[in-house]
């Protein structure tokens, strides 16, 4: 676990399993505040910083995906759902949301912990090393685009952000890195997940879904994550870094 004990909200109305999820994560350095259903949870995120959200697909009132919907439209917190149905559809669907991971029930405790971590890790390792990027850039352009790799957040040409998922991000990242280079699927959740990642290549499929429409002109006919057959992404646009301003002294 990181250094710091994240504070997480677990929303599931079992109480069998919510109890079983909240004792495993405290023994685990993790501070843990619970909701049995969508109002609880908005109420406990009002009062209390939450830095990670478990939420459970199936609900009492609205369900887990409409929360999930809600909570991305106005933050890039780190969102994993949990639902008894294990199927590829569900999986894909919790994704369009804005989940970054996904755990089907019945599931190991230290399995949602190891989750936990990956995406917490993730997000820490590329906030860290965002100031210190390839050629020490502190963010790129293309096509008027403008990724900001510091403040973590992309602006469209006209100046105005764009709301990203943390995963989303990453990905976006990971192609601007890279231009004009073919990617793998496989590659890509190695490269934004780590080889320990427990993901499916599918996911990539719905993140790149995802972010086309925000950046393609046309997203039906994708021009600048292209599609590879058989091979995977490429990101097409020239890139230009932004360096930091240079510290000349007094």
């Amino acid at each position: 676990m990181a250094a710091a004990s994240p504070n997480i909200l677990v929303v599931e109305d079992d109480r069998e399993t919510r109890t079983l999820i909240t004792k495993y994560l405290r023994t685990n350095a993790c501070n843990v505040r619970t909701a049995n259903d969508g109002r609880e949870m908005v109420r406990v995120m009002a009062d209390y910083r939450v830095d990670l959200l478990i939420l459970d697909v199936m609900l009492p009132g609205e369900d887990g995906l409409s929360l999930c919907r809600k909570v991305r439209a106005e933050s890039q917190m780190p969102i994993i759902m949990l639902t008894a149905r294990g199927e590829d559809v569900d999986r894909i669907l919790g994704l369009e949301m804005g989940a970054d991971d996904y755990l089907a029930k019945p599931f190991n405790p230290r399995e949602l912990l190891a989750r936990i971590n990956a995406v917490l890790r993730r997000l820490a390792v590329v906030q860290t090393s965002s100031a210190t990027n390839t050629n020490n850039a502190t963010a790129v352009t293309f096509l008027g685009w403008r990724i900001n790799f510091r403040l973590r957040e992309l602006r469209n040409p006209a100046g105005a952000r764009v709301a990203m998922t943390s995963a989303e991000f990453d990905l976006l990242r990971t192609f601007c890195e890279r231009p004009g280079r073919v990617l793998s699927r496989d590659s890509l959740l190695d490269l934004t997940q780590g080889r320990n990642h427990g993901s499916f290549e599918r996911s990539i499929d719905v993140l790149i879904s995802r972010i086309r429409r925000k950046i393609e002109p046309d997203p039906q006919e994708a021009t600048v994550i292209k599609t590879v057959r058989s091979c995977g992404y490429m990101f097409t646009p020239t890139v230009d870094t932004v360096m930091p301003p240079e510290n000349h002294g007094s």
